[in-house]
């Protein structure tokens, strides 16, 4: 555990931050594994700008929110240190990158389809991610779980949403409960863990968890959340595709709870055999793509929103139309996630301070490792097997990977990134960069 001193937010300039930022948008590969382990890594580790236990705490407010956690996190985090306008340019600068990625990619595979070199660069970076990934539970498995109770808890909320495929709101409520349980017979059952909490970063001045506060937020996010749609079905008509899949996609925005895969599914349903935008098989092409890149995962709907208006277009060509789609299909869906964290970071925040519910905040810090342990075998599993079948055995599902898919190439490099990120302390980029450049000649032979 390290024993420096945390940095105080008043240190910490715009102008470092956005950096940080922004490197977090270039290297958020991994799913929202590998995202929360880079943040981790360099927000609480490197950088000392917020300590374990709050960091947790903001990861189980964002785990229980519609949309994408990794991102609303970022953006939790800005607005701690810089207000508003701190999460603003977090939330912003956590998906840029991966967004710009994904329209190329996706202008590519309307015009051209699948690119093999990018793919397989990509594949290298999956890999080196595992390493981060793994280091990262391992650390806050070290300083969330300090008492038997703890452990006890993180095991059940893995079996629960692993092996029972249990919704995480239900796991967090039971955590919770049990908790507020364990705490009665015995309040040291859940007590330490994290570090340096005291002297986290306060919630921004001017920031009271209040009604005024909830509709001023409501009354500006609701209307920028509508405006572009308004403009376009102004300007395009109220039947055009674009309307109907800013609907569509807005829709999803307040409904992904449990994360991207979550609703994937629905998602392919409704593009495929509804309004027809996508041929089958094609959403596994924009997974493929959306996994390739840095950024949420559900940026694969900004996949299928460029290729619904790219396959549309009148009275637009087809790119601009494409183009038009997928920044559409961003805002619709990522709007919301600012929305969330703005209105209910206050409350939050001042839960902190409530002794009553510390031991079901606790509680629910367990499970939250669980939960990444969760992630983490589901990445791992999906990046080194080209098959993953879900077989149910009565109540409980299994993950089988078929054998005869395994790929070597992430396997190695996953296992030499894991020996240079945990024995010699090799930074994050190196890792990646190796990585990516032995994936691209991988694919080159």
């Amino acid at each position: 555990m390290s024993a420096e001193p945390l940095t105080p937010a008043a240190a910490v300039s715009h102008a470092e931050s956005n950096r940080v930022w922004l490197k977090i948008g270039l290297l958020s590969f991994g799913g929202p594994a590998g995202q929360i382990a880079l943040m981790h890594r360099l927000l609480v580790e490197e950088k000392r700008w917020i300590g374990e236990a709050r960091f947790l705490h903001a990861l189980n407010y964002c785990m229980l929110l519609p949309g994408p956690e990794a991102q609303q996190l970022a953006t939790f985090v800005g607005w701690m240190l810089h207000g508003t306008w701190g999460g603003i340019v977090a939330g912003t600068l956590f998906v840029l990158p991966g967004a710009v990625v994904m329209l190329a990619l996706s202008a590519g595979y309307a015009l051209w389809g699948e690119i093999p070199l990018v793919a397989a660069a990509f594949l290298g970076v999956k890999a080196a991610v595992l390493a981060v990934v793994i280091e990262a539970v391992i650390r806050i498995g070290r300083r969330a779980l300090g008492t038997g109770a703890k452990r006890a808890l993180a095991a059940a909320a893995f079996v629960a949403i692993f092996f029972l495929a249990l919704p995480f709101p239900v796991v967090v409520a039971a955590a919770a409960l049990a908790g507020v349980l364990i705490a009665r017979v015995d309040p040291a059952a859940l007590a330490g863990g994290g570090h340096g909490s005291e002297a986290d970063p306060a919630p921004p001045a001017g920031a009271p968890a209040g009604w005024g506060h909830a509709l001023r937020v409501t009354a500006v996010c609701v209307p920028l959340w509508a405006a572009p749609v308004v403009v376009v079905g102004t300007l395009f008509g109220w039947d055009d595709v674009l309307i109907t899949e800013s609907l569509f996609f807005s829709k999803m925005a307040v409904v992904t709870f449990g994360g991207a895969y979550a609703v994937l599914t629905y998602i392919a349903q409704q593009a495929v055999e509804v309004y027809g935008w996508l041929a089958p098989g094609e959403m596994l092409n924009g997974l493929g793509l959306a996994e390739t890149t840095p950024g949420p995962l559900i940026l694969v709907a900004q996949f299928v929103g460029f290729l619904a208006a790219f396959r549309n277009p009148a009275p637009l060509d087809p790119l601009t139309a494409g183009t038009l789609g997928a920044a559409l299909t961003l805002w619709v869906t990522f709007v919301p996630c600012f929305f969330w964290i703005f209105v209910g970071a206050p409350y939050i925040e001042a839960l902190r301070a409530n002794a009553a519910l510390s031991a079901a905040l606790s509680a629910v810090t367990a499970a939250v490792v669980g939960v990444v342990l969760n992630l983490t075998l589901w990445f791992a599993l999906h990046v080194c097997f080209a098959q993953v079948n879900e077989i149910w055995v009565g109540p409980l599902r299994l993950w089988t990977p078929d054998p005869t898919t395994v790929d070597w190439l992430p396997v190695l490099l996953g296992a030499g990134a894991t020996v240079a990120v945990l024995r010699f302390r090799a930074g994050v980029i190196p890792v990646l960069g190796v990585c990516a450049l032995v994936g691209l000649a991988a694919g080159l032979a």
